[in-house]
């Protein structure tokens, strides 16, 4: 009599958890109000999400969907001025679920659709969270040195031929 489970488990492509969190963390980005990117991130601690976020207006504020984006208007690139921006950023919309919902981010990992500019990596080491990993490197790397020194681990895991729709 055959093995089955052996069978099932040979042609079973199951992701690794470090892929299974990138690819939700996409899934949450596909609520993003933004449009000039699509970012997503979500938190997670043993395996659990504790929270997740995308990039938008606060809450009960119209977005640039509704007003057009001032950044695109005024040509800024990517990853410079922060502040034109409308929109929270998603780890700054998953850190503030955190709180807002009494969720401790002590030691928990953050996975996000694009690697974080260096506000939201100022969040991230305040919120404890002790690793991020990222699909997409964003043009700003200034966060990289401010990890190094509080002890955040940072990866980027290519997530390739994924089929969410994805603005980048």
């Amino acid at each position: 009599m055959p093995d089955v489970k052996n069978e099932r488990i040979k042609t079973c492509n199951r992701p690794s958890w470090n892929e299974y969190f990138i690819k939700l963390a996409w899934l949450v980005a596909e609520r993003s109000t933004c449009l000039r990117h699509h970012v997503g991130a979500i938190i997670v601690k043993d395996k659990r999400i504790l929270t997740t976020g995308y990039n938008g207006a606060a809450v009960g504020l119209h977005s640039c969907i509704h007003f057009g984006c001032l950044r695109n208007a005024l040509n800024i690139p990517s990853g410079q001025r922060h502040e034109i921006c409308r929109a929270i950023h998603a780890e700054q919309n998953a850190i503030i679920q955190g709180g807002y919902h009494g969720i401790s981010t002590k030691g928990a990992t953050l996975y996000c659709t694009h690697s974080p500019c260096v506000l939201c990596a100022k969040m991230i080491v305040n919120a404890a969270i002790k690793k991020v990993v990222a699909d997409v490197e964003y043009p700003d790397n200034s966060f990289k040195e401010l990890f190094s020194a509080a002890g955040v681990k940072f990866l980027i895991l290519r997530i390739n031929n994924f089929s969410i729709n994805r603005l980048l």
